[in-house]
C-alpha cells in the first residue's frame, strides 16, 4: 500500500476535537486499514458519523496522510544514521536549495531544522556502510553550502512510534 497525501484546506482552522473524535484517532494510529464500519462499533456510533469525522479531521489537516510501515531490515536499508549538517551561509536562499536537495534524496527520510550547532538533522538508511559512504561523498556532499557534517551510527532501535494520541 503506497502512502496517499491528502489534500489539506489551509484555510480550514483546526477543528475542536471531542473525544469521540480522539478514539477515532487512537484507532486509526493502530491500524489505518480499519473499516469505518469497524470503528463505528468501537467507538460506538452508526457509519455516518464516523465517516463524516473522519472526512472533516483529513480536510482540515488533522489527518495528514496513511502510511504502510515497513521494516528497514527486510528491505535492504538495515544502517540507519543520523546525520547533523551546518550550512556555511545562512540566507533565505541557500537554505531553500538545501532543502530542495535534501527533498530530492531518497536515502533521506526525515529531515528536521534544527537549533543549536547544526542546522538541520537528517535520518537517512542505506543497505549499508558502502552504500552509505557513497550517499555521503556523491550526494550529500555534493550539495553547494555544506559546513559541516556528522554522522552517528544508530546501534539499535529503542523505541520507534506514530502514535501522537493517546
Amino acid at each position: 500500500m503506497a502512502k496517499t497525501a491528502l489534500k489539506v484546506d489551509s484555510t480550514n482552522t483546526t477543528p475542536p476535537l471531542d473525544e469521540k473524535d480522539l478514539s477515532i484517532l487512537r484507532l486509526l494510529q493502530q491500524n489505518a486499514r480499519m473499516t469505518v464500519k469497524e470503528i463505528a462499533d468501537q467507538v460506538h456510533l452508526s457509519t455516518t458519523p464516523v465517516h463524516e469525522r473522519i472526512k472533516r479531521m483529513e480536510a482540515s489537516g488533522v489527518i495528514t496522510q496513511y502510511a504502510t510501515l515497513v521494516d528497514h531490515n527486510k528491505v535492504r536499508k538495515g544502517l540507519m544514521v543520523i546525520v547533523y549538517v551546518s550550512l556555511k551561509q545562512h540566507s533565505r536562499t541557500a537554505g531553500a536549495k538545501f532543502i530542495k536537495h535534501i527533498h530530492e534524496l531518497n536515502e533521506v527520510i526525515e529531515c528536521y531544522n534544527v537549533s543549536g550547532e547544526f542546522d538541520f538533522m537528517l535520518k537517512v538508511v542505506a543497505e549499508n556502510m558502502d552504500a552509505y559512504y557513497d550517499f555521503h561523498v556523491n550526494k550529500l556532499s555534493q550539495s553547494e553550502n555544506i559546513g559541516h557534517v556528522q554522522s552517528v551510527f544508530v546501534m539499535g532501535v529503542i523505541k520507534q512510534t506514530h502514535v501522537l494520541v493517546h
